[in-house]
């Protein structure tokens, strides 16, 4: 890490050096003078002497020629760099970049290798009740991949990737899961959930053959009845939607703003 910020020290110094050398080397060029403006007074002149030119015809000839002359001036000299502007320049990149690699050895921790990923889900693991979802994820991940016909493990682990924002993660890891145990209605929910999610709130097919199954297991999966619900209004089929979600409504309290919201889309479905 040292020898890193030391090269990109210098390296900043040594742009800064070349883009004033460049800057010089810009400003000291010249653009030549042309001097055909000025023969060509000298040529009319002598046409004028030997009698090939009137007095109108030079004096216009002259006239024009003169105008060229002075739109081809020399333009004022562009200021130049010195050897002082680029001393100045040149020391503050090297204060910046060692004011930078200061800054970094009073916060940073300079020759700190860099830890293993497995090295932190080791500590991950060691407290687990600190850690976010996507760092359960990755220690659940670990452990399936060393029993990977732990099915509690799996429906935890699809669980924490539904958390973290991973739903298609999730939905493989309630697959795996239900391969072990295909009479799980849990599983099978929490598998049309994160289809549904995967697919931006749209319950698809196989999103609601997961809810079927799941209701087919267990009754009382509200969940899949509240998103069955959601399918049938929007296939227009009111009556299946009323159906679906009659369990769902006696469930909640009446006071419940998701049981109001229920019965009033019911309502203006029908």
């Amino acid at each position: 890490m040292i020898v890193f910020w030391t090269l990109a020290g210098l390296a900043t110094a040594l742009a800064g050096l070349l883009v004033l050398s460049l800057a010089r080397r810009g400003a000291d060029r010249e653009a030549p003078v042309s001097d055909t403006p000025g023969a060509e007074l000298t040529e009319l002149d002598r046409l004028r002497a030997r009698g090939l030119l009137d007095e109108d015809a030079w004096a216009s000839a002259r006239a024009e020629a003169g105008r060229r002359l002075l739109s081809g001036a020399r333009p004022e000299a562009a200021p130049r760099v010195g050897g002082r502007d680029r001393t100045i320049v040149l020391s503050g990149l090297i204060a910046a970049a060692a004011a930078t690699l200061g800054l970094y050895f009073v916060v940073g921790a300079p020759g700190l290798p860099d830890q293993a990923y497995e090295r932190r889900i080791d500590d991950w693991a060691a407290s687990p009740e600190t850690l976010d979802a996507e760092q359960i994820a990755a220690v659940l991940s670990r452990a399936v991949k060393r029993e990977p016909d732990n099915r509690t493990a799996l429906t935890m682990l699809g669980a924490a990737r539904f958390e973290a924002g991973d739903p298609i993660g999730a939905a493989s890891a309630f697959r795996q899961a239900l391969r072990l145990d295909e009479n799980d209605a849990t599983s099978w929910a929490r598998l049309g959930e994160s289809l549904v999610r995967a697919a931006d709130g749209e319950v698809g097919v196989d999103a609601e053959a997961a809810f079927t199954r799941a209701l087919s297991i267990d009754p009382d999966q509200l969940g899949a009845r509240y998103f069955l619900g959601e399918a049938a209004l929007k296939r227009g089929d009111t009556a299946k939607a009323r159906e679906v979600w009659a369990p769902l409504i006696a469930a909640l309290d009446p006071a419940d703003p998701r049981r109001v919201d229920l019965v009033t889309r019911l309502d203006a479905a029908a």
